[in-house]
């Protein structure tokens, strides 16, 4: 690839970056959904735990869990957001008459999603160990940076989904967003370990990343992560699931583009 051309790469990339820039800076309730939203959930169930007076090792592997979940949920909405957008304002033909392509919408949107969900996780982390006494520091820096590594690319395939729903169902692919979460609270062993699901539910649990990337971090905090390597088995189904959505993604757009729907979302 020439200098000149990867240029021009950047360039397009940095126009959905500062899409999603100019969606946070202009609309509150974005700012709501990557605030406020967070340490509400994050708030809520610390003051459960305190009620049922649950030992402080049992607290710090749901807080664990529900930073884990603020983060996907983070990372994924810049993604989803940068074709909900355009499709609300029924901008989406214009900007998909431009020289732009699938990887130049995720990889800009992405950008913004990692500065968005880092800055919530630090956040979260800090304000967990101030009020529940939950210190994330205590595992390292090089520790809880794989963590969140490995959350924020688990994340970038949920985001591609729902784009890609996008340009099948329109804004309605929004549900599809806050369905997909659901089921990673439901599986994934955000509140309690997997091992309590039916065998049924446990075999889907192994398939999504976010259960790995749990085992990977609890184990830290005295928990068993079950498997000789954890945070490998996250990347490796992460990276499946990545290409899987960027190829689901590549025939919505050009299914849209075919059938016309791209011109029907933007009346």
């Amino acid at each position: 690839m020439s200098l000149l051309s990867l240029q021009k790469h950047l360039i397009k990339t940095s126009a959905f970056a500062l899409k999603n820039w100019l969606i946070t800076k202009k609309r509150i309730f974005h700012l709501f959904e990557i605030l406020f939203w967070p340490f509400i959930g994050l708030i809520s169930v610390g003051l459960l735990t305190r009620f049922l007076g649950l030992e402080s090792r049992m607290v710090e592997f749901v807080l664990i869990g529900i930073i884990a979940l603020s983060v996907v949920q983070i990372g994924q909405l810049d993604i989803a957001y940068v074709i909900l957008y355009s499709i609300w304002n029924k901008s989406l033909k214009h900007e998909m008459v431009a020289p732009i392509n699938g990887f130049h919408l995720i990889a800009g949107s992405w950008v913004m999603g990692i500065i968005h969900s880092l800055l919530i996780f630090l956040l979260l982390c800090l304000f967990s160990s101030f009020a529940f006494h939950l210190n994330f520091f205590s595992s390292g820096i090089v520790r809880l940076s794989l963590f969140f590594s490995g959350l924020a690319f688990f994340a970038v395939s949920v985001g591609i989904v729902v784009c890609a729903l996008a340009f099948r169902f329109g804004g309605r692919a929004h549900v599809g967003a806050m369905s997909i979460v659901s089921i990673l609270i439901l599986v994934s062993g955000i509140y309690y370990p997997v091992e309590i699901l039916p065998g049924s539910l446990q075999f889907v649990a192994s398939l999504i990343p976010l259960t790995y990337f749990l085992r990977y971090f609890r184990s830290f905090y005295g928990f068993a992560s079950g498997d000789s390597d954890p945070l490998l088995l996250g990347f490796l189904l992460s990276a499946a699931y990545n290409i899987l959505s960027a190829y689901l993604l590549y025939l919505s757009i050009r299914n849209a583009k075919e059938k016309g729907i791209i011109i029907r979302l933007s009346e």
